[in-house]
């Protein structure tokens, strides 16, 4: 006498040799996150803009340990991308955006996070290009050469 397969939703259950097999109907995997969170509503792992937001910070902090006493009051911040007007003439895409501070207003870099991801789909790479877009524009802010800034330029 064959088994007795019963099919419950997406899950069929053998009730004879008590097999089970679980459809992947379209080839995309199992559903569902891939580490359950602590807090529910909370992910567990950090997004991509979270791990951009601490690189940023790091190299940052690591300039600032080196050269705090030559640049003044600066800003850092973050934004996805830039907004380039329609008669932009180059075919480039800005990294990142200086506005001189000036009086008690500080100055402030933006570095423009989705054109960065996308000349480094590494993490290290991506550590490497924001360490020198940051390099290059405080050296430009300070007139003076890159190294200067950072030694391993």
């Amino acid at each position: 006498m064959p088994d007795l397969i019963v099919v419950l939703g997406e899950t069929e259950v053998s009730l004879g040799t008590r097999r089970r097999r679980i459809r992947d109907r379209h080839g995309r995997g199992v559903r569902g996150p891939g580490v359950m969170p602590r807090q529910p509503g909370v992910p567990e792992l950090p997004t991509d803009r979270e791990r951009f937001d601490a690189i940023v910070l790091a190299v940052a902090e690591a300039v600032e340990r080196r050269c705090a006493h030559r640049l003044g009051l600066i800003e850092y911040a973050v934004e996805e991308a830039p907004l380039v007007p329609d008669d932009w003439g180059t075919d480039q895409v800005p990294l990142a955006s200086l506005v001189r501070g000036s009086g008690t207003r500080a100055t402030r870099l933006v570095l423009f996070r989705r054109p960065i991801q996308h000349r480094a789909p590494t993490r290290d790479e991506c550590e490497q290009l924001v360490r020198v877009v940051i390099t290059e524009q405080l050296a430009d802010l300070l007139g003076v050469p890159a190294e200067e800034i950072d030694p391993d330029y």
